[in-house]
């Protein structure tokens, strides 16, 4: 592309939306400080240098400490700042100068949350900073979800990418523990309904635990294998003795079937 004379607002509009990579539509690219290469964006650099056979030369970019960006309409390497030193084109309609991270794409609500220390999508008044759960989480959730320490410091349990800055959404489950919107509801489409870390069901299961009653009903147990198991209830972590069942053992507080039998507690001496 050649950028013709023009009005100052026509130079810095030039090519918007017209170069980048994709993750991000930008005129810029980046130079890792880590390895000095030069690469189209953060995650461009992530996803080269796992791939490199010896694992102790991969590592991630600190998108804080990226200095030198290259304008891709003039090829021109310079510190950050959003317009070109040289041509004049805005590298990056939205610019971050804490995550030194550019993106011509603003429809995506682009905004730098202070506690998180880096930068989200969805537009600033749709979200709120939970403080415990350490992340940025929808307004919808506000008082209304289960606070779970550094809840997002952590991988997804289905595919194991770190959640904190995925680009991929993730959802909240009702015991407060988060995974990938994605794999949420490919978990579930697999009949999975309890979540992969705490074992708690994450959906409602009463019309679950009502047909069990039916099946427990209908099917008596011999006489012979009438006793008593201990079990300990996934939902509301109570432990109960009850009548053991092949099919499953109800717990007495919660009345939910997500219970698993473990050894009788130890009385003191």
């Amino acid at each position: 592309m050649e950028m013709e004379a023009s009005s100052p607002n026509q130079r810095l509009a030039f090519g918007k939306m017209g170069y980048g990579c994709q993750h991000y539509r930008r005129r810029c690219k980046i130079r890792a400080p880590c390895c000095n290469e030069v690469f189209p964006c953060r995650h461009c650099h992530n996803e080269s240098v796992s791939l490199l056979s010896n694992p102790f030369d991969r590592h991630e970019l600190v998108r804080q400490d990226v200095k030198q960006v290259i304008c891709l309409v003039c090829d021109t390497e310079q510190p950050v700042a959003q317009v070109c030193s040289n041509c004049g084109v805005n590298m990056g309609e939205y610019l971050c100068k804490i995550c030194n991270f550019f993106d011509d794409d603003t429809e995506k609500g682009q905004f730098h949350c202070h506690d998180c220390g880096i930068c989200r999508i969805g537009g600033r008044e749709n979200f709120f900073h939970c403080k415990k759960c350490g992340s940025c989480y929808s307004v919808a959730l506000q008082g209304n979800h289960t606070c779970v320490e550094n809840s997002m410091q952590h991988h997804c349990p289905i595919c194991y990418e770190y959640l904190f800055d995925s680009l991929k959404d993730t959802t909240v489950m009702k015991c407060g523990h988060t995974m990938h919107y994605e794999c949420y509801h490919e978990m579930i489409k697999h009949d999975k309904y309890c979540c992969p870390i705490c074992s708690k069901s994450v959906i409602d299961m009463s019309r679950t635990w009502q047909r069990i009653d039916e099946e427990i009903e209908a099917t008596p147990m011999p006489e012979d294998y009438r006793y008593k198991v201990w079990i300990l209830c996934n939902d509301c972590n109570d432990t109960t003795e009850v009548y053991f069942h092949i099919i499953g053992q109800k717990c007495s507080h919660c009345r939910s079937y997500n219970t698993r039998t473990i050894s009788p507690p130890e009385l003191p001496h």
